[in-house]
């Protein structure tokens, strides 16, 4: 006798497995385009009740970055007082200015014959004595002659003890056409001499054992960058450049005779602070015009000339030599005044060198 199957088995309960399948796999389905809907690979959940958060506060934010397709190459800036901010690249020396310290007129009028006047009494005065002005006095002791180019050799200053030693240094800026009897004299008395003229052949001659020429010209600025890719080989630099150009750390002696140009320089070595690395300056000064990038008017002018050797005095170079040279023409700022010559060579020692 057969046995009866139980109801719901065999055969027909497979129509409600094929449907309970088709459920689980809808449900999975669902939980999945939720997923890629949401943008992440984690599931969505919904925020818990509660106020709002804010935006973070500002210390808090991270510092932004590149905008995307920029390069990730670093620059260095450095902050240059209150202006704007200028790749390192282009710094200034330690302890630069923007400007000099112009001094206060000379009189109420701000005219000419006043600062004239005080200006010519300034730079005939000396204001240090040095009882030894050439090399002749290193053995002789004798009284020096008027010369225009003139050192002092006192041994409180210390550079006839650098002459005697072979450690003296003197750098010589000029023009081809110059008299170099002072820098071939130093030369054989012991000194390196470096001479600066752009009209040479060569970018370096030793003349002989001491003296050497380089075809470089002295600046006020440095050639602008894009200029001087175009030109690696510019023949135009500030001294505080050369200076580190050669890995020169000091200067004894430094002679210029610049044909105007000797005023801008004269500033950039006071605002760049080269010159606490000179001993000595000696410097042929012209009258005749304001000078290179010099204007206003002829009392300003003046004032700045003025303002420019006051900055050296402050500085602590004194001058102990004034040179007025009578065989160029006797003009000041194109007017024959106060008995005055277009040139005069002035000659300042540096009383904190060591």
């Amino acid at each position: 006798m057969a046995r009866e199957r139980p109801p719901g088995r065999g055969c027909g309960a497979l129509p409600r497995c094929l449907l309970g399948a088709a459920l689980l796999l809808g449900l999975r389905l669902c939980v999945e385009l939720r997923r890629v809907g949401s943008g992440s690979g984690a599931p969505v959940r919904s925020a818990p009740p509660g106020p709002v958060p804010g935006p973070p506060a500002p210390h808090l934010l991270p510092p932004p970055g590149p905008p995307r397709g920029t390069s990730r190459r670093q620059v260095t800036y450095v902050r240059r007082g209150r202006r704007t901010l200028e790749p390192s690249c282009c710094a200034p020396r330690k302890g630069s200015r923007w400007q000099i310290q112009l001094q206060p007129w000379a009189g109420p009028a701000q005219s000419l014959d006043e600062e004239a006047w005080r200006f010519l009494r300034y730079i005939s005065t000396t204001q240090i004595a040095c009882n030894h002005m050439s090399t002749d006095s290193l053995a002789t002791h004798s009284s020096p002659a008027n010369k225009p180019w003139l050192v002092c050799l006192d041994d409180r200053f210390g550079l006839a003890h650098q002459i005697r030693s072979k450690q003296c240094r003197l750098y010589s800026l000029g023009l081809g056409s110059d008299d170099t009897r002072f820098e071939v004299s130093m030369a054989n008395d012991g000194c390196e001499v470096h001479r600066f003229d752009p009209s040479v052949k060569s970018a370096h001659i030793l003349e002989s054992q001491r003296l050497w020429y380089h075809r470089l010209s002295i600046d006020w600025r440095d050639p602008h960058p894009a200029l001087a890719a175009q030109k690696p080989y510019s023949t135009t630099r500030k001294l505080g450049s050369i200076l580190n150009e050669f890995g020169h750390h000091k200067i004894d002696v430094l002679k210029a005779d610049l044909e105007s140009a000797e005023w801008k320089v004269l500033e950039n070595l006071i605002l760049e602070d080269v010159l606490e690395q000179i001993g000595q300056l000696v410097f042929e000064i012209h009258l005749h015009w304001p000078g290179f990038e010099v204007s206003g008017s002829d009392s300003s002018v003046v004032r700045f000339w003025y303002s420019l050797l006051k900055e050296l005095e402050q500085k602590d170079f004194r001058l102990f030599h004034s040179y007025k040279d009578l065989s160029k023409p006797q003009l000041f700022l194109k007017k024959d005044i106060f008995n005055a010559s277009s040139c005069y060579t002035l000659s300042w020692v540096n009383t904190r060198w060591k």
